[in-house]
């Protein structure tokens, strides 16, 4: 069934409490994310998540670079709101929903939640380690993506090594969940299938959530945008750029809030008008 009649209904009560949510902020809150990479806001769709979730919110933030090594429960993105520090994306959406009264999903009735939490599930945990593939094991697009990127902060003398060693992190990690253990062609027609089904549910709307976005829409943007914009090579690329509405929406949710955000001489960010 397609978004444009399952999630379609969330507008009104989110721009009401981002207003809400605005006037009560008292600081600034500080996000801490890895960084710009080839035309997407972050390396990481969790990372653009999180900053997708503080624009719709209406909250400001700030973006500060962030070490994975050294970071809470050693991943990014992490934030630090007034004394409190919040790890993982969803948790980040769950603490500016408590403190600063967002409900997200509050015009969604439960089917229509269960579908939205459904969408942000397949994305997350299966089309996100097909991306992590094809950056990280494809050999061509290491060395033009991440390989040549994002190890600028690392001495010179051990990058070579520390190439190694995080690429042999993530084929374990590959392996552990599974997509890394097939044959190969095997993870990129599973993620195709992934496209299509969120081409499908999309359909002609603007928005997962109709004319206006919903929750689910940061998490689809982030996998979605990681996978279109660099320009990278892969089967699974193709197919997403296949998909008309899966390039529209990234294009406009790009120009709506995240114009002037992507090199990083923009460190603070609040919500697009």
């Amino acid at each position: 069934m397609r978004a444009t009649t399952t999630l379609q209904g969330y507008g009104r009560e989110q721009a009401s409490a981002s207003s809400i949510a605005a006037q009560g902020q008292t600081g600034e809150i500080l996000l801490y994310r890895f960084g710009p990479f080839l035309g997407t806001p972050d390396a990481s769709p969790f990372v653009i998540k999180a900053m997708l979730l503080l624009k719709f919110a209406g909250l400001r933030y700030r973006l500060l670079d962030g070490n994975p090594m050294t970071a809470p429960r050693r991943f990014l993105p992490f934030i630090r709101d007034e004394g409190v520090t919040v790890t993982d994306s969803t948790l980040i959406r769950w603490h500016i929903e408590r403190k600063y009264g967002v409900a997200f999903d509050a015009a969604l009735d439960p089917r229509q939640r269960a579908l939205a939490w459904a969408i942000e599930r397949m994305c997350e945990d299966h089309l996100y380690f097909a991306l992590l593939a094809l950056r990280w094991i494809d050999d061509h697009n290491f060395r033009d993506g991440l390989g040549r990127h994002m190890f600028t902060a690392v001495p010179l003398a051990v990058r070579p090594l520390a190439k190694v060693v995080l690429r042999r992190m993530n084929r374990k990690r590959l392996a552990g969940h599974g997509l890394g253990r097939h044959d190969a062609g095997d993870p990129e027609r599973l993620a195709m299938r992934d496209l299509d089904a969120l081409a499908a549910l999309l359909g002609e709307a603007r928005y997962l959530g109709g004319d206006t976005p919903c929750a689910a829409d940061a998490t689809l943007f982030g996998i979605l945008t990681s996978i279109i914009t660099p320009p990278l090579r892969s089967p699974i690329i193709a197919a997403a750029r296949g998909h008309a509405n899966l390039v529209g929406y990234c294009d406009r949710i790009m120009s709506q809030y995240f114009a002037g955000c992507i090199e990083g001489s923009a460190d603070r960010c609040s919500s697009a008008s």
